[in-house]
């Protein structure tokens, strides 16, 4: 017994030795976690749309199926990436009324996110086929870090926003935005309206 006891002490006196009162500490940098992003690859999008144009073949075409949903509503869905494109479509039969509330209504659906934003960039895009687009990048803890509309200014109005189905920070997503926005230029400069 009185052995365990010298054995125990011994081994608590050298258990506090070891410690020292200065504590070695070095802080390790900060990490993200790693995200794998494949190569772009393009495929034309089918379906019989009055519209067409390029998209990642790492996405899939979902009919939009939220209540108001038109008919040419899609989303150009990332399951990997859990990131969304809503695409929305209208023809404005050449009344210009309904283009006219288009316009608002997209330039009204992008200020929602000024409450969020740290800024928002918009920028007027000539594509090949000589239409324009505005497009408007969001920077911030916003739910939509990149949004477009483009026009023939006559019939076609269609409108693209980025959403991802998580809520890590928009830091930690930046490649991830980065990568689909050049899905979504993409998606821009090869857009055709069908007549």
């Amino acid at each position: 017994m009185r052995y365990f006891s010298t054995v125990s002490l011994l081994m608590g006196l050298a258990l506090l030795a070891s410690c020292s009162s200065v504590p070695d500490f070095t802080p390790k940098p900060k990490g993200y976690n790693r995200i794998d992003l494949p190569a772009h690859r393009y495929q034309l999008l089918g379906g019989g749309h009055p519209y067409e144009f390029e998209y990642s073949k790492e996405a899939v075409i979902k009919r939009d199926s939220s209540y108001m949903a038109q008919p040419h509503w899609i989303n150009v869905y990332y399951p990997k990436l859990h990131a969304n494109v809503q695409i929305t479509y209208m023809d404005v039969q050449r009344d210009r009324r309904l283009y006219n509330k288009m316009m608002e209504d997209a330039r009204k659906l992008t200020g929602k996110h000024e409450i969020k934003a740290t800024a928002i960039d918009e920028r007027i895009l000539k594509t090949p086929s000589g239409m324009r687009a505005s497009v408007f990048e969001l920077s911030g803890e916003v739910p939509s870090q990149f949004q477009f509309y483009t026009t023939d200014s006559t019939r076609h109005f269609l409108r693209g926003a980025l959403y991802f189905r998580t809520a890590t920070a928009n830091d930690s997503l930046a490649p991830v935005i980065e990568y689909v926005k050049t899905d979504m230029v993409r998606m821009i400069n090869t857009l055709r309206y069908k007549n």
